[in-house]
């Protein structure tokens, strides 16, 4: 049986997953700036995102297995460590080469907010699972709700690379913290690294229920991102022709979806996963349909978008407590297929996203994200 994490060490966990995911999305008001400063074109830098996210899911399948092979102070302390450093390499970066690939490694690391979520899972008292994975994905929620608020006053005061090195700081005085409060001991062994790889795929045959959780998770994200991607496109076009800054406001309307998760996690240890997830499907679903009526009133859509970010940030936190209880000794290797998978069927609801939109316009987009949705909360049923 785990031991129970030291009082304030759920807390810890998520000020370090917001905090670690956080870098993720810093950069990105600051693109112009980089760009100008290393006198490259704005198309090359742009790859700094990508670069990211391609980091964070290589560390979703690399990295986030080891929870079940090395004991949380050290493990989240390290890649906290890991994670400084490769910020302070982007820092310093001379060139574009060395900041795309200082982004990789920086994605990578920022993984350590998925292992949070995970030792927060596998650590907590009997029966409060649920609480403990809700309470790090509201701090996931808040550091990218507020990274690129934080990421832009930054750079206006400090700059770019001194932007950088703040968020270095932070992550060092993480692992400090991580190694002192987090528990010692490490998980039964269960076998060698990389056996642990090489079980991964066959996980996905062996357990029907991280099959029907995995699909169920994939398609909201999917939808999620077709959504939001498309919206942003269409709201930038004639006749609306918004600016990047009103575009952005929208997404404070994802402060409800951050409000919602400390009662998601008591919601999901009183009812379970299945009840909850179904629920808030549902409540997403119900925000896509309110988007698809149209653009053109703008408390319309910031209460569509508030909705469906609430169904699928409390779906999130709920499904990813079902995971872990499937097998918590394993939790570590269940989580990372499962986030590998939840990644890519996402990537390619991005990529899918304009060519909707630019073949059916708005409504039918919108219309085809809730059928995902739909499909999504079927699936949660069983």
């Amino acid at each position: 049986m785990s031991r129970p994490l030291p009082r304030g060490g759920t807390l810890l966990l998520a000020a370090v997953a917001g905090t670690a995911i956080a870098n993720n999305y810093a950069l990105q008001p600051a693109l112009t700036t980089v760009a100008a400063d290393l006198d490259v074109p704005l198309s090359v830098i742009g790859l700094v995102p990508t670069a990211a996210l391609a980091g964070c899911t290589a560390g979703f399948a690399l990295l986030l297995p080891l929870t079940d092979h090395l004991a949380p102070n050290r493990l989240v302390a390290a890649q906290l460590t890991a994670l400084a450093a490769a910020l302070a390499l982007a820092a310093t970066a001379p060139g574009p080469a060395v900041l795309l690939a200082a982004y990789l490694l920086t994605g990578a690391a920022a993984s350590v907010a998925a292992q949070a979520s995970t030792i927060a899972g596998r650590h907590a008292p009997p029966g409060r699972g649920g609480t403990g994975v809700a309470v790090v994905a509201a701090g996931m929620s808040a550091g990218i709700l507020l990274s690129r608020l934080a990421g832009g006053a930054l750079t206006d005061a400090l700059g770019w690379r001194r932007m950088l090195l703040v968020f270095a700081v932070l992550a060092l005085l993480g692992a400090t913290a991580a190694a002192t409060l987090l528990p010692r001991h490490r998980p039964p062994a269960r076998g060698g690294y990389l056996a642990t790889l090489k079980a991964l795929p066959p996980l996905l045959l062996k357990h029907r229920r991280l099959r029907l959780t995995v699909a169920t998770g994939a398609l909201w994200y999917l939808a999620f991102n077709v959504v939001w991607i498309a919206l942003a496109l269409a709201l930038a076009e004639p006749p609306r022709s918004l600016g990047p800054t009103a575009i952005g406001l929208y997404s404070l309307a994802g402060l409800l979806g951050f409000a919602v998760l400390p009662l998601t996690g008591r919601l999901t240890d009183r009812y379970g996963p299945r009840t909850v997830i179904t629920g808030a499907v549902m409540t997403a679903a119900a925000g896509t349909g309110l988007l698809a009526t149209g653009l053109d009133t703008p408390w319309v859509t910031a209460l569509g978008l508030a909705v469906l970010d609430a169904g699928c940030f409390a779906a999130q936190a709920a499904n990813q407590s079902r995971v872990i209880a499937l097998d918590p000794a394993r939790s570590g290797s269940l989580s990372s297929v499962y986030l590998v998978v939840y990644f890519t069927v996402g990537a390619l609801g991005a990529a899918a996203a304009a060519p909707l939109l630019d073949t059916l316009g708005w409504p039918a987009t919108a219309l085809t994200a809730l059928a995902a949705l739909l499909l999504a909360a079927g699936l949660a049923r069983r």
